[in-house]
């Protein structure tokens, strides 16, 4: 079955977390001065166009419904690699001294003119392998997005972090510590206010996702790279957007289907209750009741 859109896979083996653009003058997006990333060094490193060689492209971003977290999304692109340009080893590639870890891969979709990031991300590994019994060999380029990167970034003072700032102020600081780029923000202001921060030394990860816990929020990269942090409010009302339609007739077909039926949402309510100057806790039992009326009855 072909795609509706056409699928397109660029490699960019520049340094730094920003990904850059072509430079077209005047464009309103990426003519911009001052903005603008045209390179990481005086010889600019090369950015490629995998799209003819990919053979598979597998994508996992997104929250995990049990820590009630978005989680670090990764991509694995297969490219044919008839020449070795993708083998490390080969000094004749013209990317030899470029395939290192945390260089920049984007997926895209174009569809109807416009083209749509369906994920954007750094390297962690370089897979080659030689089937048994082919000539041709293949490369697994597998990708991590921009919570790798803050993982791997300790933290202990955050300048500047002082109490009664408000939840997307703090992490926008935290950010600023671990120098991610400005252009690679859209974050909310937050409705709870923090403690001073306590200097202790953890990963700027862990530092963000505790802002976003306080705030019972949403921190996430999304699929062009950016930083998202979603106040409380916008974290509600998101749940009530457009869905995305999939279905076999229309334009985003699916296929290997799997549903879920287990206990992962079966969550008992509880109130707080204040008897006699002191507080305590009344469990419903409405949702044992549903999946265990044996069990009160007896």
């Amino acid at each position: 079955m072909s795609l509706p859109a056409q699928i397109s896979v660029s490699f960019d083996f520049s340094s730094g977390a920003t990904f850059g653009y072509p430079f077209l003058l005047n464009d309103d997006e990426f003519g911009l001065l001052d903005t603008g990333a045209l390179s990481a060094s005086e010889v600019p490193a090369p950015i490629v166009d995998l799209t003819p060689d990919v053979r598979q492209i597998s994508i996992k971003r997104g929250r995990n419904i049990m820590r009630d977290q978005y989680e670090a999304g990764t991509c694995i692109v297969r490219v044919l690699d008839p020449l070795s340009y993708f083998n490390p080893q080969s000094v004749t590639s013209p990317y030899f001294g470029f395939l290192t870890p945390l260089r920049k891969l984007r997926v895209a979709a174009t569809y109807s003119g416009t083209t749509y990031f369906l994920y954007s991300g750094y390297t962690t590994e370089y897979r080659y392998t030689y089937p048994q019994g082919q000539e041709t060999g293949y490369v697994d380029i597998i990708c991590a997005d921009a919570f790798r990167l803050m993982q791997q970034a300790t933290v202990t003072t955050v300048a500047s972090a002082t109490a009664g700032q408000d939840t997307g102020t703090r992490i926008d600081k935290i950010l600023d510590e671990v120098s991610f780029p400005t252009s690679m923000r859209t974050l909310d202001t937050g409705a709870t206010l923090c403690v001073a921060d306590p200097a202790t030394a953890r990963t700027s990860l862990d530092a963000l996702l505790n802002a976003a816990f306080s705030e019972q929020g949403a921190f996430f990269i999304n699929s062009s790279g950016t930083a998202v942090f979603k106040n409380r409010s916008n974290t509600i009302t998101s749940a009530s957007g457009t869905p995305i339609d999939f279905n076999q007739t229309g334009d985003i077909p699916y296929s290997n289907l799997v549903f879920a039926f287990d206990d992962k949402l079966i969550i008992n309510s509880a109130g707080m209750t204040r008897v006699g100057g002191t507080q305590q806790v009344a469990e419903s039992a409405d949702s044992i009741a549903k999946y265990f009326p044996h069990q009160l009855n007896e």
